[in-house]
């Protein structure tokens, strides 16, 4: 039996219960299969979990959802990034830096427990929409853009992107789906969001830093600036800096921690 340090954090939300939750684990020098990992991932069953190992300048990290391993997750690495911080493993005084499939991603502290991520900006490009894929979404055609691994959509309205009733199963075939409209008038924030990712075992993340690599290039290019206030309007719901700088984006958010305990990992 391993002892493995846990944590649970809501991220990209300055409130308990909302935003979207992460489960932390520490490791020292316990190296665990991947079956393991995905193991663990799928007992916590949040749309990530992030594993984490000290490493040479930093921390080796790797996240899972429910059912497969993903090469990038934005709500994890600050959720990470908060509980590195608040259990001292790491210095407020530094940024951190991951190491990840997505290459070296860093996290820096901020004024009023913001945590800014500087993530790779993701470009795309024009594809005509499925007509499954359509329907899936209870949509009418619409021009969109591919970027890599999914789709964005932009709707005319946030009423739209609010009211979307996707039909999950019908939606399973697809990558995953950024959906996103400019906010209404008199609203704070710049653009609305939501992301649907049913391929990798979830429904509707609640908030998704990689999707705002996306929406940062798009938005830019739509709206003439590169400076957003974000809302992903899921029903938990949570805010985002965004600030594009050419081909990286910053993310900044805030995070509450709610759990904190200890994963007994049986070793056979």
């Amino acid at each position: 039996m391993t002892k493995i340090p846990f944590f649970q954090v809501d991220a990209f939300t300055d409130r308990a219960f909302a935003g979207n939750p992460a489960g932390i684990c520490l490791f020292e020098d316990q190296q665990l299969t991947d079956d393991q990992l995905q193991a663990i991932a799928a007992e916590v069953n949040l749309s990530e979990t992030a594993f984490l190992w000290p490493a040479d300048n930093g921390y080796r990290l790797r996240w899972f959802t429910p059912t497969v391993e993903v090469a990038l997750c934005g709500h994890a690495t600050l959720a990470s990034a908060s509980v590195l911080w608040e259990t001292g493993r790491a210095s407020r005084k530094s940024p951190i830096r991951f190491q990840t499939l997505s290459g070296e991603l860093v996290a820096h502290p901020g004024s009023e427990n913001w945590i800014e991520l500087d993530f790779p900006a993701r470009f795309g490009k024009s594809v005509t929409l499925p007509d499954g894929l359509c329907q899936a979404l209870g949509i009418e055609p619409v021009p969109a853009l591919f970027m890599e691994d999914r789709y964005l959509i932009e709707l005319a309205t946030e009423e739209q992107v609010r009211n979307l009733k996707p039909d999950f199963k019908a939606l399973s075939p697809y990558d995953h789906v950024i959906v996103t409209s400019r906010a209404t008038a008199d609203s704070p924030y710049d653009f609305v969001s939501r992301f649907f990712t049913t391929r990798a075992g979830i429904d509707e993340d609640p908030v998704t830093g990689s999707a705002h690599c996306c929406l940062a290039t798009y938005w830019a290019e739509k709206l003439g600036k590169t400076e957003f206030l974000a809302y992903q309007a899921s029903e938990r719901g949570g805010v985002l800096k965004v600030r594009l700088e050419g081909n990286r984006v910053r993310l900044t958010g805030q995070t509450v921690t709610l759990i904190e305990g200890t994963f007994r990992i049986p070793l056979n």
